[in-house]
């Protein structure tokens, strides 16, 4: 949109987006436990706004309290919506007195909503010359849009105009509140057409071309639906009345008079002191008092950088880019490739970026009719290939571990990995955001990035990056490299900053990306004849389940159908209702059925059938199709930067989740096998969290038990119920296993009486009991609860941060769990950085030594290697030796080793 900055009025959605700032964003308290988050989100959102539109018109409008004319016209109007939470509603009186220090003008008007307020500024401003920005994220604003009004969703840097509406609902912005009344809205409770959807609503009315002839040829719409419409056509017109915005409403103050005021220097920095928004408080202190991002925001949002992009499409223009490449201290690059499965991936083009805002592309595999001529890609890689391998030219990318595992694909061995701007985002703060390229530039940069489906399309619809116009290519490819260089800029100060987590980032999760990277292209062998003989066997337990879960129910039903299940257990059966679905419904969820399981069969039966046909489709059925057929292996994927607590994860397949404890999953771990004249070597940390609490507490009894080399539940047992080790009995030392592991995981009385089927006085008394015996855990606990309400979060052995944003929350449910993390989370955290440690050890002895040894998986606290057979016990020493120091703790670190022809056997 073109226009003059002071005819642009700027209208802010308040109410939706302190909604969505609540929801969205990660919950922050102050000091005295007052929620503050959604201030932080909606603050930040407003300066931006000043920014982008520092001489415009702009006011705030937020929904007055109280009903509206809405209200009288349909009283079940919202009425589904569920109460306010207590933590949003002490957020808006805040927000409100600090939008108007900041100088905005902040609009509330009774009987109407924000919207109509909006309407009718909008219409005013239109008659006045005006072209208006609506910053919102509500559907209904589409109704407003025209030539000179455009809707922006700060919230995700989306903007809607005349084509994006059209877009995005299928019909023109005239169309909206015909649309609305025909779809209805759930959260107002708009009743609209029952069973008409968006793309049936959008037919309707570009079939009759309003909803007035929809109404009027209702007849000619036959099946089910056309019943639904006509049944619906005398609430209709209410439905579209309630959709409409108001364009009329009484207005004091007309747009020309909205103008942001320059804020009180002293009253903006008494209010910021009292919300504690530091970081604000010290750029208002530096500025003189201009508007600044809140706490959430580690630093002014950058400045746009201008934009060069090119094709590299001629020998000169590539001589010119290596030898830029070859004098960059660091460069970044990104990879376009074939697939997304990277161990079918081939490459179709490469990206680099030395400087910010410069950026350029090699097409190398674009295929499609007309397509302009291209560099040989086997040629180009021969000339990288010097770059790519050289470990001392240092390379920056985004998830650089896939980038490497393509190059592979190719012949070239990446080295000089130093920088990956998603492992900066994962060790700054691993639960702040997702830390795609997309979302991290949308949070850091403050930039809409261009997405993979803009330029390959979505669905069925989607085609091969190597069918993507070279153009639209060069824009998509060279903003990746561009943005990664520019994210690693902005993100590089704030770790070294912080030197316990930039030598975390530097000393294991960076050393970890090859590791990863060869262990995922290593691959595992699988015997897809033992999955298939698995996959009849528990095929016919599910049988037995099936007919055992009919003859309990007496009569035949699907289990796997939850409404089915819903009628046995509750209608015909009586079974209590334990909890409710969202729609009032008795629930039939795992949490539930676990709970009536412990009374009564067919929930059981139930349960054992849900999770042995989970077990043969993720594993039986679907692991021989994941084979690659070039190397006959099963490839998974080990994720670094999505658990908070710094384990690994993995997926396609995941190979963490295969159960340990039942016979089947035993079996199918009997399918992982050695490649001939190979064993599998499965090496495991003993009772890794337990030893960690007794490093961390510093309890000495525990401390000693460890020392001994005790049975650690055993000695528990003895101290908890004041017996001799030898004279523990085997329901003493199953209580004293379950304090154990219950109380790392913050597990309370209650859910230890459930777990050991006893009461729940005496469930305490024996956590009681426990903490008197070990005064140092309770010590610890303590301390880590407090350590966290004072800084927000707490730190593992290795100084990983793990935020606990809910630890000062008035919602007690959520301040528990904050708690229980607060304690638990160091441990899990430390236990991962440990293993972490032991794979770059055990990796760099590989790699320097080259035994006949091959790490193949990660699984949470173990370790499985293929070892020659003539290896076995040279190879199973240096492993345990390199894995047992990787941490040097209080307590002996100790690793257990198993061998066998397969997984099974060997752990």
């Amino acid at each position: 949109m073109s226009t003059s900055p002071d005819k642009t009025l700027v209208l802010v959605d308040g109410s939706s987006f302190l909604y969505r700032a609540f929801h969205a964003l990660p919950p922050l308290t102050n000091s005295r436990g007052e929620p503050v988050g959604a201030v932080v989100g909606v603050a930040n959102m407003l300066r931006r706004l000043l920014s982008e539109y520092p001489q415009a018109h702009v006011a705030v409008v937020f929904d007055a309290p109280g009903k509206t004319f809405r209200d009288e016209a349909y009283e079940h109007y919202k009425a589904h919506r569920p109460p306010m939470p207590d933590d949003l509603r002490a957020q808006i009186a805040p927000l409100h007195e600090l939008v108007r220090t900041m100088g905005f003008p902040l609009l509330m008007e009774s009987g109407v909503e924000a919207d109509d307020v909006i309407g009718t500024l909008t219409h005013r401003a239109l008659e006045q010359g005006f072209s208006v920005v609506i910053s919102t994220g509500d559907k209904d604003m589409a109704q407003l849009v025209n030539e000179r009004v455009v809707l922006e969703n700060t919230m995700n840097n989306t903007r809607m105009d005349i084509a994006r509406v059209n877009e995005k609902f299928g019909v023109p912005p005239e169309r909206i509140v015909d649309y609305l009344a025909l779809v209805g809205d759930t959260a107002d409770n708009i009743p609209g057409v029952p069973k008409c959807g968006p793309k049936t609503a959008a037919k309707w009315l570009a079939d009759f071309g309003s909803l007035d002839e929809l109404m009027a040829r209702a007849d000619e719409v036959g099946g089910k639906i056309g019943e639904s419409l006509r049944a619906s056509l005398a609430s209709i017109p209410l439905s579209r009345e309630l959709a409409t915005i108001k364009c009329d409403v009484e207005l004091d103050v007309a747009p020309d008079q909205l103008v942001v005021a320059t804020p009180d220097p002293a009253r903006l920095k008494e209010l910021l002191q009292r919300l504690e928004f530091n970081s604000w408080l010290k750029q208002l202190e530096g500025t003189g008092g201009a508007p600044a991002p809140a706490a959430a925001v580690a630093s002014d949002p950058p400045k746009a950088t201008e934009r060069r992009y090119e094709t590299v499409a001629t020998e000169a223009d590539l001589r010119r880019w290596l030898a830029r490449l070859e004098n960059a201290e660091l460069f970044a690059f990104d990879t376009e490739t074939t697939a997304l499965d990277y161990s079918r991936a081939e490459i179709v083009g490469l990206s680099f970026a030395i400087e910010p805002g410069e950026a350029a592309y090699v097409p190398l595999k674009h295929d499609y009719p007309g397509v302009p001529d291209q560099l040989n890609r086997e040629a180009v890689l021969e000339k990288l290939r010097p770059l790519l391998e050289d470990p001392e030219r240092a390379k920056l990318g985004q998830h650089l571990k896939y980038d490497a595992n393509v190059l592979a694909n190719h012949g070239i061995e990446l080295r000089g990995i130093r920088h990956d701007t998603m492992l900066e985002s994962y060790v700054l703060d691993s639960t702040a955001t997702r830390h795609d390229m997309d979302s991290l530039a949308a949070h850091y940069l403050k930039e809409q990035t261009i997405h993979y489906e803009d330029v390959a399309g979505k669905g069925a619809k989607q085609i091969p990056f190597a069918q993507v116009d070279i153009e639209a290519a060069t824009a998509y490819a060279a903003e990746d490299a561009d943005i990664t260089l520019r994210l690693h800029q902005h993100l590089w100060p704030l770790l070294e900053a912080e030197p316990s987590l930039k030598a975390l980032y530097e000393e294991v999760e960076i050393p970890l990306v090859p590791v990863l990277s060869r262990m995922e292209r290593t691959g595992v062998l699988v015997d897809v004849f033992k999955l298939a003989e698995q996959s009849d066997l528990l095929a016919a337990r599910m049988r037995e389940l099936e007919k055992a879960a009919h003859d309990e129910a007496g009569q035949p039903f699907n289990l796997g159908s939850p409404k089915q299940i819903q009628t046995i257990l509750y209608d015909k059966m009586n079974l209590p209702v334990v909890k409710k679905t969202p729609k009032g419904q008795p629930s039939t969820d795992e949490s539930v059925l676990q709970e009536l399981a412990e009374i009564y069969d067919l929930p059981r039966l139930i349960l054992e059938h849900r999770a042995i046909s989970k077990l043969r489709s993720t594993y039986c059925d679907r692991l021989p199709e994941q084979l690659n057929p070039r190397t006959g292996r099963v490839h998974t994927s080990y994720h670094q930067a999505v658990a908070a607590t710094g384990r690994l994860s993995s997926s396609d397949p995941n190979l963490q989740n295969i159960p340990v404890r039942s016979d089947e999953g035993r079996k199918i771990r009997q399918a992982f096998i050695a490649p001939p004249g190979y064993k599998l070597l499965a090496a495991d940390y003993s009772q890794i969290e337990l030893r960690i609490m007794a490093h961390l507490s510093g309890d000495q009894s525990l401390l000693q038990a460890f020392a001994q080399g005790e049975d650690i539940h055993r000695a528990t047992a003895a101290e908890v119920f004041e017996t001799a080790p030898e004279n523990v009995t085997a329901d003493q030392r199953r209580a004293a296993k379950a304090i154990n592991f219950g109380l790392i995981y913050g597990m309370s009385a209650f859910g230890l009486a459930k777990q050991l089927g006893v009461g729940r006085e005496r469930a305490q008394l024996y956590i009681d009991l426990y903490f008197r015996r070990y005064p140092g855990v309770q010590a610890y606990m303590d301390h880590s609860r407090e350590t966290a309400r004072q800084r927000g979060y707490v730190e593992t052995l290795f100084g990983r941060r793990l935020y606990v944003p809910d630890i000062n929350a008035k919602n007690g449910q959520r301040r528990q769990y904050a708690e229980r993390t607060a304690i638990n989370a160091p441990m899990q955290g430390t236990a991962a950085d440990i293993i972490k440690r032991a794979m770059i050890s055990v990796d760099r002895w590989i790699e320097s030594e080259h035994p006949p040894v091959r790490m193949i998986m990660q699984v949470h606290d173990e370790l499985v290697f293929e070892v020659r057979e003539d290896y076995l016990q040279e190879g199973a020493a240096a492993i345990r030796q390199r894995m047992e120091a990787a941490a040097d703790l209080a307590v002996p670190l100790i690793v257990e080793v198993g061998t066998g022809d397969n997984w099974g056997e060997a752990h």
